[in-house]
């Protein structure tokens, strides 16, 4: 399973048109979420079929056994660190901090992922009745395997069906994905270890991953959201970009074809409404 979480390409898009804007330089920085609402969540219901992956055949098995040998290299770096035979590196110590909760825990999510295609979502409380765990020690399992990168975590918030006062948002389950963390990869042995790709395919990844490059620099404010993200945070952003290209169009006018005031962004074809 691949790293994913608000993707390449929409993170980019959040990026520039954020710049753009002028909204990512530090005073006029809006907080997206209010309380009570963790930062760094985002709305169910927008981004999960991009973050979540079914999983192949045999793929959680095999990341459970990885799991295993990384708890078995874990032990070893703490016995190494107790005799003082040398300092731990930063990963050495994530590694080292791996628990039979840990692996316990990431077991459950795999489980899950196994059978929902994919789609965990379990609360701590589901996570901590299933594994015969208090709901701080997976808690701390959780920290440790997002830490190691055997987990990708995203939180999220959903919003209220019911009207009143008080936050009309309130914070719901996080959604998980599991990966083959790098960091592990020397403690395993050597049948263990995923087999490099072919040198073609690797070049052939390589010049698709500059052709994708290549054609979202191409992209318009507006486009590139629609592109990449969906639901109403990519609506809200089309809408954004939209504003921010009429903008560089009209001071690309009034420059009189003078480049340094030229933006990469306009759509010189003028298939972006400049209103």
């Amino acid at each position: 399973m691949t790293a994913y979480t608000l993707g390449g390409a929409g993170a980019l898009a959040l990026a520039r048109i954020g710049r753009r804007a002028g909204v990512l330089d530090g005073a006029h920085t809006p907080h997206p979420v209010r309380r009570p609402v963790l930062g760094g969540s985002r709305e169910a219901g927008t981004f999960e079929d991009a973050f979540f992956a079914a999983p192949a055949k045999g793929e959680t098995d095999r990341l459970l056994r990885v799991a295993r040998a990384t708890l078995d290299a874990g032990r070893h770096l703490r016995r190494v660190a107790r005799r003082g035979e040398r300092a731990l590196t930063a990963s050495e110590r994530s590694v080292a901090a791996l628990s039979e909760g840990a692996v316990r825990v990431l077991e459950e999510l795999l489980s899950l992922a196994r059978t929902n295609r994919g789609r965990v979502y379990p609360s701590y409380d589901h996570l901590a009745r299933v594994t015969g765990l208090g709901r701080a020690t997976v808690a701390r399992g959780l920290r440790i395997l997002e830490d190691i990168g055997f987990v990708l975590r995203q939180r999220r918030f959903a919003r209220r069906t019911t009207q009143g006062a008080g936050p009309q948002i309130a914070q719901t389950s996080n959604v998980y994905r599991m990966t083959l963390p790098r960091s592990v990869l020397a403690y395993l042995p050597h049948w263990m270890r995923p087999a490099p790709l072919p040198d073609d395919a690797a070049q052939h990844a390589t010049e698709h991953d500059r052709e994708q490059a290549r054609m979202r620099a191409t992209l318009t404010c507006r486009e590139l959201a629609l592109a990449t993200l969906g639901g109403p945070l990519g609506r809200m952003l089309a809408k954004l970009g939209a504003g921010i290209d009429a903008r560089d169009a009209l001071m690309q006018r009034e420059s009189h074809g003078d480049p340094r005031n030229t933006s990469q962004f306009i759509d010189t074809r003028g298939s972006c409404p400049s209103r």
